[in-house]
């Protein structure tokens, strides 16, 4: 017993010195942070790849790269899957995704485009505890047969050992980096494929499950109960969502399966999913449903309700819609974080940074914010409000729904149901003495008149309008039946905005465009600034997107005494532009270019997602 103790004493200092002198190679800091942290690692019985990837002390490609040539061990610079189904089989989802194995290929070797050579050092690990019985396994097996599976944590013996218990024939190791690995471990199974596969065996396929009597806080976090139910599953999706920074989920119904997609940077992505999830859809969609406190009997009608979730200690507020369509019930779910409001995160370019400050020292009036469904408007209004929140001011809200809960601030949710509409709201927060106060949408006549009264009686007032440029807020207000001397009287500004997707900084490419093309689209001359393009294969860091999050552009009309004279003498948008213009108002796109000189975005970006009149040609 002494001697086994002394021996695995040797291997692990062996081990950390392979760990140690690797990681020099690449440090970010000092010796010292390494040495620490493979320390700590060992004593605390974690992983040290993972310790010294968490804590960014190394660069994880080519850390690892390193650790497998040192190793002599195989290196996948790409991740394909042969014969994926068989994968599968052979390798089930609880062994992958516990341990963070991905299976490549099964077979003789044939089915590889590059013949391997079975006695080469890459088809072997280090030594480790048990290895002469994982050998006399794989020997009882199929000689002919092997499964190759990437790691990236060579030295987990524990999944070394399972995967050797679970899989009767013999395994070839290559090693990858973890990103990828996770990726297409994802990609092979589909989220949740552990849970789903121990559902579908039969553990749990009952109502009871779905905890209809429960009404607490949904935990995600990732210890829970280890039996599998559809609970889990669903909080699996949820879960994966979060990690990939998705604002959006959508759970759609088809004729023969169950379509799960993420809006990542606004872009809708399909996420892998376990075959036969369909098996499942009554119970996912029940189980969501019942998150949300919505009526799990009614399927031929809409209903809209609310999750409140718990990550980590981190609250998360999600919006949720169903539809009943002709498959079944469609289920959105509309992810909000409990994020910090800052003036600075908007990024505004100094021309429109001293116009909204002007604007937040003011006293009264209203300040609008325009543009479509998901072009960030409830971001600037809170962020807007975060700045003004003092111990001095009194703030009050009234929202449809309330997306972030701020401190300090006093928050009114509307219900239509008990005829708590936005009017009735509203005319009550002006007898609760405020100074500020925010409309979540002026969606009518009796709304907006309201708030033009409390403006002109020395009250701040923001609130949204959905338009297509600043300038056309003019002119929705008008149509909605504001008299036009209210509306010069009483607005401040149009602040109209859209976003754009962010280049990741770590892989954008220079760019250099003809100067033909950017005369095409009216591209500045003689601006100074670096264009870049999104790398088409992306990197680790923005998971192969090329992009990492997105920012707002935005325009902003000051409504002057030169605007309010147009606006009540019934000048027409293109006269007040034109004002606008000379005052040095900056349109939308204008706004971009300088987003794009300075590397933040790409010209693609800000064309698609701004507007300019049409011109006919001579």
């Amino acid at each position: 017993m002494r001697l086994g103790v002394r021996s695995s004493v040797v291997g692990n200092i062996t081990m950390n010195k392979i760990f140690s002198n690797t990681a020099k190679r690449f440090q970010s800091s000092g010796d010292e942070d390494i040495e620490k942290a493979i320390h700590e690692a060992s004593t605390g019985q974690r992983p040290i790849i993972e310790e010294l990837l968490n804590r960014d002390l190394v660069p994880e490609e080519e850390f690892l790269k390193s650790l497998a040539q040192d190793l002599h061990l195989g290196w996948e610079e790409e991740l394909n899957p042969i014969n994926k189904r068989k994968l599968k089989e052979v390798c089930s989802a609880k062994i992958a995704l516990k341990h963070r194995l991905l299976p490549l290929s099964f077979g003789d070797g044939s089915e590889l485009i590059e013949t391997q050579d079975p006695n080469d050092a890459s088809n072997t690990l280090p030594e480790q505890p048990g290895g002469e019985e994982e050998q006399e396994i794989n020997e009882s097996a199929n000689d002919q047969l092997r499964l190759r599976i990437a790691t990236y944590d060579p030295f987990n013996y524990l999944a070394r050992q399972a995967a050797s218990q679970a899989i009767n024939y013999p395994i070839e190791w290559t090693m990858a980096s973890r990103t990828r690995i996770l990726q297409g471990i994802q990609e092979l199974y589909g989220v949740g494929a552990d849970t789903f596969e121990q559902i579908l065996a039969g553990r749990d396929l009952d109502m009871d499950s779905l905890d209809i009597d429960k009404d607490e806080a949904n935990v995600l976090d990732e210890d829970e109960d280890e039996e599998a139910s559809v609970v889990k599953f669903v909080n699996q999706i949820i879960r994966e969502a979060l990690d990939q920074r998705a604002t959006d989920i959508h759970v759609e119904p088809l004729h023969s399966d169950l379509r799960i997609r993420y809006r990542i940077d606004g872009m809708l992505n399909d996420v892998a999913v376990p075959e036969n999830i369909n098996a499942l859809q009554s119970s996912v969609i029940a189980r969501l449903k019942i998150m949300s406190k919505l009526d799990i009997a009614e399927r031929r009608l809409p209903q809209d309700g609310r999750i409140n979730l718990s990550l980590e200690d981190q609250q998360i507020d999600v919006r949720v819609a169903t539809i009943p369509t002709v498959e079944g019930e469609s289920v959105s779910l509309r992810l909000l974080n409990q994020e910090k409001f800052n003036l600075d995160r908007l990024g505004l370019i100094g021309h429109v940074r001293s116009r909204i400050d002007q604007l937040l020292s003011m006293s009264n009036g209203i300040i609008l914010i325009t543009g479509p469904t998901g072009s960030g408007k409830s971001t600037t209004l809170y962020t807007f409000l975060s700045e003004l929140n003092k111990s001095e001011t009194r703030i009050v809200t009234i929202e449809d729904p309330v997306e972030n809960k701020l401190d300090g601030v006093m928050q009114i949710a509307v219900k239509p149901e008990i005829d708590l509409t936005f009017a009735r709201g509203l005319r009550s927060i002006l007898r609760g003495d405020p100074n500020i106060v925010m409309i979540g949408e002026m969606r009518d006549l009796e709304t907006a008149e309201i708030a033009v009264r409390a403006s002109l009686t020395g009250h701040l007032v923001f609130s949204t309008l959905h338009t297509n440029d600043a300038i056309g807020g003019i002119s929705r207000l008008t149509d909605m039946g504001v008299e036009p001397f209210l509306v010069s009287a009483s607005v401040r500004a149009f602040l109209a905005q859209r976003l754009v997707r962010r280049l990741c900084p770590s892989c954008k490419v220079p760019h250099e465009y003809t100067q033909e093309h950017l005369d095409s689209i009216d591209f500045p001359k003689g601006e100074e600034g670096q264009m870049f393009l999104a790398n088409e294969g992306g990197c680790d860091r923005c998971r192969n997107s090329g992009y990492l999050g997105r920012l707002a552009i935005f325009e902003i009309c000051l409504v002057t005494p030169a605007i309010e004279d147009l606006i009540v003498s019934g000048a027409s948008s293109a006269e007040i532009k034109q004002k606008a213009t000379e005052e040095g108002f900056i349109n939308m796109r204008d706004y971009g270019w300088h987003k794009v000189l300075s590397g933040d975005t790409t010209l693609e970006e800000v064309m698609s997602a701004t507007t300019v009149e049409l011109k006919l040609e001579e």
